[in-house]
């Protein structure tokens, strides 16, 4: 049931009698042609820079059982900053944290509780932002010519955030000196393509048990768009590429699930979801996505990143309002919910 005892429902309900086996989530990627065609390339790389992926570069938890059709991501959280990279940059590690969604996988811990898989990379943001195409590449960080086909013009790309990003913050420059392409598209090859080549995984194992997904995208963002602005940011934002990644009703009743806590909510300004829920949100082929962006100031003090007494309780409203928001979408459906 949703609020006030009325039923949830939406438009596009799967077919029970198709649904597919129910196993647990996938432990390990399929790499694709073009992941291994860009480890090949860059394997020369791999032992004067960072380890390869099969060293953690990105976490899965799994429920005991995947009962539900949800997927949590959580790309910008990691904090393994390695010494190999730390030499590279110019600024200080709280400096270079200034990109990171600062313990957002751990809000969502729950997530495998609910009967859902976590996924969440490792590695910072600043290292390989996930949140990008694979190839927005800018050339003024590089030593040579960016290859014609790159992105080099994207709006991100000009602001100095493409896929291996150039700039922090408010425009603080990562790198002492420029990057070798080389070294970008070993990072893509084994850190980024394995990591959306294991997302695909999940979602579409998802869709072939029960014939849709939900991609709960989950980020954290700035309490003030710059220094200078003093406009107020709401609690969350919630993103689904203006009305074009998810189901309206989906995304509705998100929305009023957050509101009933007390939780203030905007849709889709100024952050309507980046790369991840418009790629991977087509409602057409089943798979729903949905970003979740956080203000930092609920939980951790953002001048030193660390928590305050505000993330417990917020970790707490978060697990209040996706159980009951898995359980409505899955009892629309039809679908068993994992007992907690």
């Amino acid at each position: 049931m949703g609020q006030n005892g009325q039923p949830f429902k939406w438009s596009n309900q799967a077919n029970p009698s198709h649904w597919g086996p129910n196993n647990a989530c996938l432990d390990s990627p399929a790499e694709d042609s073009t992941a291994a065609s860009f480890n090949q390339k860059a394997h020369s790389l791999k032992e004067k820079t960072e380890p390869s992926r099969q060293e953690h570069s990105f976490s899965l938890t799994c429920p005991p059982q995947t009962t539900v059709p949800f997927v949590f991501n959580s790309p910008h959280s990691g904090r393994h900053y390695t010494p190999h990279f730390l030499k590279q940059t110019q600024l200080s590690p709280l400096t270079l944290r200034m990109s990171e969604d600062v313990l957002v996988d751990q809000l969502f811990q729950f997530a495998p509780d609910l009967g859902a898989p976590l996924l969440a990379a490792n590695f910072p943001r600043a290292f390989v932002d996930l949140n990008r195409e694979p190839f927005e590449l800018d050339p003024k960080l590089f030593k040579g010519p960016v290859p014609s086909n790159a992105n080099q013009k994207s709006a991100r790309v000009a602001a100095g955030l493409g896929t291996i990003a150039r700039v922090v913050g408010q425009g603080f420059e990562i790198y002492r000196s420029p990057l070798s392409l080389e070294e970008a598209l070993w990072r893509i090859g084994h850190y980024y393509l394995p990591y959306h080549a294991q997302l695909r995984d999940l979602l579409d194992n998802q869709v072939a048990r029960f014939k849709m997904a939900v991609l709960i995208d989950c980020h954290s963002m700035p309490s003030r768009q710059n220094h200078l602005d003093h406009t107020p940011i709401p609690d969350i934002i919630i993103g689904d590429r203006f009305g074009t990644s998810a189901s309206q009703d989906l995304v509705s009743h998100l929305i009023q699930l957050l509101k009933s806590q007390g939780v203030s909510v905007k849709r889709n300004e100024p952050y309507a979801g980046g790369y991840i829920t418009e790629h991977y949100g087509q409602p057409s082929t089943g798979i729903h996505a949905i970003q979740v962006e956080i203000n930092r100031a609920l939980y951790i003090d953002e001048p030193t990143l660390e928590p305050h007494t505000g993330f417990l309780s917020l970790g707490d409203t978060l697990h209040e309002v996706f159980s009951t928001y898995v359980q409505d979408v899955s009892n629309s459906l039809q679908v068993p919910v994992a007992a907690e």
